[in-house]
């Protein structure tokens, strides 16, 4: 049969709203946490999308702020990062004139970070978007649910206790 003559072939459009069988993720911690952080940051986006600002930036900011002079050595390990991945974070901070690095008082070969004023004036106008955000995310929840999740959360991420 010649291409000229052949049938167009008919294609089966996929079922969007067919429901996909999970198996054994259905009970794996690390895939719905996953997927609640794959949430989290859709939700951040859309209210805080044209900031250049991710959930982990905002965290690093609110704790220079409430830290103010913290040492990047203290900082990374509070958030569980490699010190140099944190250097780079800060030198873009630093490039948007929002953190600041000085000497610090006693030890100079340390770094103490500190918001620049145009960082502290940032970090107010984010605020609102950030909890708005943070409200919209956990609407599903109510007030006992959503501090009860976050005692879990706190619990898993914390050091584990050697018994």
């Amino acid at each position: 049969m010649s291409s000229s003559t052949a049938k167009p072939r008919l294609r089966r459009r996929a079922t969007t709203n067919h429901p996909v069988e999970l198996g054994l993720l259905e009970d794996i911690l690390g895939y719905h946490l996953r997927r609640a952080q794959t949430a989290n940051f859709q939700c951040f986006s859309k209210h805080l999308g044209g900031r250049n600002l991710s959930p982990g930036q905002f965290g690093l900011l609110c704790k220079i702020k409430y830290n103010p002079g913290i040492s990047q050595t203290a900082l990374a390990r509070a958030e569980g990062i490699e010190r140099s991945t944190l250097g780079e974070i800060i030198d873009r901070f630093e490039g948007r004139d929002l953190v600041e690095r000085r000497r610090h008082a006693t030890d100079r070969r340390t770094y103490a970070l500190h918001l620049t004023d145009k960082g502290n004036t940032f970090f107010k106008q984010v605020t609102p978007e950030v909890l708005a955000a943070e409200d919209e995310l956990g609407q599903r929840l109510n007030k006992n649910e959503l501090k009860t999740l976050i005692d879990m959360l706190k619990k898993l991420s914390s050091p584990a206790q050697d018994s």
